[in-house]
């Protein structure tokens, strides 16, 4: 067990038959701390980009949910299953032999843009407290509300009837499965998800994401500490400012403060001078900004000092 919790995003390339838990678990028991999260979860099936955060960047996991995701897909027209992938049961089979690339890259050109994506019923949204897929096992099917997603590109890399291999870029929420169904349903033949590999998260790519195995290698060898990413990264959206050691204090103790820069934006991230992270922080108004997460250590203790700031609402 390590002295001291470690704080850091990983970017693991999870392997194909492990649940988004599954890889959780093997890294705490690797690293030898309880305080590890994903942010954004991958079917068992689908392999690739899956961030974990560790230590005090699992209070940052939102910000990098929230960022633009690419994924590398592989469908197969003709067949359609009730989860819209290929782990689900057969519910319709049609021919394909008229469809032409022609035809695929109109419809995938259709399903570009600003969509309302219906939620698979095999899916982890929670309807009045269950999972839609547990209904889905009991054999219930339910409404689904539909949400917006934005399919920001998305490429034929590969035509080889009857299987196309795709290539999205995405905003957060969006359920390939269900646009390897929808693609099936404007060609009139169905279709379902044959492979699915997330390429990238934010700016966290698969090039530079590493294995389970190589991740407990490199903890084997003393050095896993090295393969973290600072959790600040999570905030690179939000401007940051610098702030004086008196203006610190107040932060880590929950003070709203004002800045030494004008900001048109409802949120910052401020550093102290030696370029540690000391918090979050939100617009308030009349000219203060209210402590929003406070990473900071407390001035004058040795402990790390680590919570959100005091609601003011």
């Amino acid at each position: 067990m390590p002295d001291q919790q470690l704080s850091g995003i990983l970017n693991i390339n999870k392997a194909s038959g492990m649940t988004s838990h599954d890889v959780v678990a093997y890294v705490r028991k690797v690293i030898g701390q309880r305080k590890v999260g994903h942010a954004g979860t991958l079917d068992p099936t689908a392999t690739g980009v899956l961030l974990l955060c560790l230590g005090q960047a699992t209070r940052v996991s939102e910000y990098l949910m929230a960022s633009d995701k690419e994924y590398r897909a592989l469908i197969r027209l003709g067949i359609t299953t009730d989860t819209y992938d290929a782990e689900g049961q057969i519910t319709g089979q049609a021919k394909t032999d008229s469809i032409t690339r022609v035809q695929v890259e109109r419809e995938l050109g259709r399903l570009t843009g600003s969509l309302e994506q219906i939620p698979p019923m095999y899916s982890a949204i929670k309807h009045k407290g269950t999972p839609l897929y547990r209904l889905a096992r009991r054999g219930q099917t339910v409404a689904r509300k539909p949400r917006k997603v934005e399919i920001k590109d998305m490429e034929l890399l590969e035509w080889a009837p009857p299987e196309l291999d795709i290539q999205v870029h995405c905003s957060k929420g969006t359920y390939i499965r269900s646009l390897a169904h929808d693609l099936g349903q404007h060609l009139g033949c169905g279709a379902h998800l044959v492979g699915l590999t997330r390429t990238a998260s934010g700016r966290f790519r698969i090039e530079q994401a590493i294995t389970l195995e190589e991740l407990e290698q490199a903890f084997a060898q003393g050095e896993g500490a090295a393969l973290l990413h600072p959790l600040d990264v999570a905030l690179e959206a939000f401007p940051a400012v610098t702030v004086d050691q008196t203006t610190e204090r107040k932060i880590i103790f929950g003070q709203r403060v004002p800045l030494p820069e004008m900001l048109e934006t409802p949120m910052c991230r401020v550093y102290a001078a030696g370029g540690r992270l000391v918090a979050l922080l939100r617009y308030h108004g009349d000219g203060l900004w209210q402590p929003h997460k406070v990473f900071g250590q407390r001035l004058g203790n040795d402990e790390n000092h680590s919570r959100s700031a005091p609601s003011t609402e």
